[in-house]
């Protein structure tokens, strides 16, 4: 006897086999959240990226930034591909990402990972960093980076590298940024050492390549963090920089908090 799937049990199979993002409408919001929810949760990503999604929060923060599968967009520094994992396959079809990285071992890999599973990853690509002319000015929807401005403060490009951003973007274009938070009453002199930056300090960086600031979400909070620690930000998980030594206390505390802020290139 032939079975008959019922209505709702034929959606839910149809929809596992579509790709991220063709399982709504495109162009509304619906689309975009039911293709960010798809991307996250699709079995081609790492189980130890998977891990970490209770301390990054995937969904909410794409949604928090207006990402959508038909934007062109860059991620500044993908490193080991914790975002590319999200963001390729759901800007497969009908965006483009674009990963922002320097020549180097995690370069290569992420581009290894394109070239060998193209059904999955599509068009994406890994440019260089600085740009130079890989990215068109003016042709990017979204600009995100994920715990990479200290990086920038502690070597001084800081500056250079928001301008970049900004130059990049479409006007309307957004910029959003995940990083370690530092209590605005700690000394100044803790951005150049401890991972942490103050929030105002990120704002001011944004402000002055001409960025207007649009608002913050709490997302990525996390009020166990007393952001104090001996060997800084890396003290805490995933790093993990003592090794064994109160290894226990630091996975209760877990991921760092962090400020989520979101910027808009003016509309000229």
């Amino acid at each position: 006897m032939m079975r008959v799937l019922a209505p709702l049990a034929l959606s839910l199979c149809t929809a596992m086999a579509l790709p991220p993002s063709a399982l709504a409408k495109p162009g509304t919001q619906a689309s975009a959240e039911t293709a960010i929810r798809a991307a996250v949760a699709a079995p081609s990503r790492t189980p130890a990226n998977r891990l970490r999604d209770p301390y990054r929060h995937p969904i909410e923060t794409l949604r928090f930034f207006g990402v959508t599968p038909q934007q062109t967009v860059a991620e500044f520094l993908p490193g080991g591909g914790w975002y590319f994992e999200i963001l390729a396959p759901l800007l497969r079809d009908h965006g483009t990402y674009i990963g922002l990285q320097p020549p180097g071992p995690a370069t290569t890999a992420l581009q290894n990972r394109v070239a060998a599973d193209p059904a999955l990853y599509g068009t994406a690509r890994i440019a260089p960093w600085p740009t130079g002319d890989a990215v068109a000015p003016g042709s990017v929807d979204t600009v995100l980076t994920f715990r990479n401005i200290h990086n920038l403060v502690m070597n001084g490009t800081e500056e250079a590298a928001f301008a970049t951003f900004y130059a990049m973007l479409k006007p309307g274009g957004t910029l959003g940024i995940v990083d370690h938070r530092l209590p605005e009453d700690r000394p100044d002199a803790l951005q150049k050492t401890s991972g942490y930056l103050k929030p105002s300090f990120v704002r001011a960086l944004a402000e002055k390549a001409g960025f207007v600031f649009v608002g913050s979400s709490e997302i990525n909070a996390n009020p166990k963090d007393s952001t104090d620690w001996p060997d800084g930000v890396w003290t805490l998980p995933p790093t993990l920089r003592k090794g064994e030594v109160d290894r226990a206390k630091y996975l209760a505390i877990g991921e760092s908090d962090r400020m989520t802020l979101k910027f808009r290139k003016p509309r000229k």
